[in-house]
């Protein structure tokens, strides 16, 4: 018969071991909230880079390229594309955006003027300038230098993650192997699928969603246009712009169709309002679903939770990326404790 005693050494040595695991997750879980551009800056980096990818693959495929060339030419390619579409629309486009700065104020006090007519309007009046004394405190150069900060920091860092992502998607492999020779060798092959499969569904993800966001962005234009509503080709960029932001993105497109269509008249807001609503209708219950199919199924109360939570945790690059975020976390949820450990067990 074994002693029991002589267990105890190697049981209170497993029970140190897992209470060290513990420790060194919790400590790894607060780094990467205390280093939370960095985590951005690299998320971001990755969804750019398995977007050129999946460009690359297909010149591949389609144009004969070879593989070691493939991503400078999606890099060039997409480069072409911005230079042409700025060379062949940049222009007029601008005129557009710089009017819709000067036009926002003009709308803005139409929707003041039928608002301090009514009753309940007078009342949101006064709430918004409640409002707007208080965001008026404070010195206006030190708002101005906060600001033209944050713009050069934004800028920085887009640069940054753009190189990123070309030296990730021109070589993956030695990345992906490091992060898989972190975990023990019996869960190498597992680790090793969850992390491909999070690639091809970010890669679906990004499909689907580039073809969302060419549907508001051009259903948008296209809408106001008719509705006579002024620079609809400009608010349709930046429709189809917020469309990469879910929930929260829609409603700011929303809320400058209607703003500018006050400018010629709150029949027109209203009209302007049942068509964004109408496309939204359709973006939502008609296009994603039919996306979702072939892309990655996402529901929407799960998209909403994410531009939640990971916004309180990384602020608004958290927001940007809410949607991939959660498509990730799914994936590996799904194919590291559901398959590991539930369906195992």
């Amino acid at each position: 018969m074994s002693d029991p005693a002589a267990r105890h050494p190697a049981q209170e040595l497993s029970f140190l071991q897992k209470a060290g695991i513990v420790a060194a997750m919790i400590a790894l879980t607060l780094l990467l909230w205390r280093l939370a551009d960095v985590v951005m800056l690299v998320f971001g980096a990755t969804v750019l880079a398995v977007a050129l990818r999946a460009l690359a693959g297909r010149l591949q495929r389609h144009l004969r390229v070879p593989p070691r060339l493939s991503v400078p030419a999606a890099v060039a390619l997409v480069a072409g594309v911005l230079v042409a579409a700025g060379w062949a629309i940049g222009a007029p486009l601008a005129q557009q955006l710089a009017h819709l700065r000067q036009q926002v104020p003009t709308a803005l006090e139409a929707l003041r003027q039928w608002l301090a007519g009514r009753p309940l309007g007078l009342r949101v009046l006064e709430w918004w300038n409640e409002l707007a004394r208080g965001a008026a405190d404070g010195a206006p150069w030190a708002r101005l230098v906060s600001v033209a900060g944050l713009t050069l920091n934004a800028l920085g860092s887009l640069l940054l993650m753009v190189l990123m992502a070309i030296f990730l998607a021109a070589s993956p492999e030695p990345y992906q192997n490091g992060m898989v020779r972190l975990v023990p060798v019996a869960h190498r092959a597992r680790v090793r699928a969850a992390l491909q499969a999070c690639g091809d569904a970010l890669r679906r993800w990004l499909l689907g969603q580039a073809l969302s966001m060419l549907f508001v962005g051009v259903s948008t234009a296209l809408t106001l246009a008719v509705l006579g509503v002024p620079l609809a080709a400009a608010v349709g960029l930046l429709a189809g712009l917020m469309a990469f932001v879910p929930f929260f993105g829609a409603i700011a497109a929303g809320v400058l169709s209607v703003l500018l269509a006050f400018a010629e008249g709150p029949r027109t807001a209203l009209y302007a309002a049942l068509a964004f609503l109408a496309i939204q209708q359709i973006e939502e219950n008609v296009l994603m679903p039919f996306v979702q199919r072939w892309a990655v199924e996402l529901p929407p109360v799960l998209g909403l939770v994410a531009a939640l939570v990971f916004g309180l945790l990384f602020g608004l690059p958290g927001v940007l990326f809410a949607t991939p975020l959660m498509v990730v976390a799914m994936v590996l949820v799904q194919r590291l404790y559901v398959e590991a450990v539930l369906e195992s067990a």
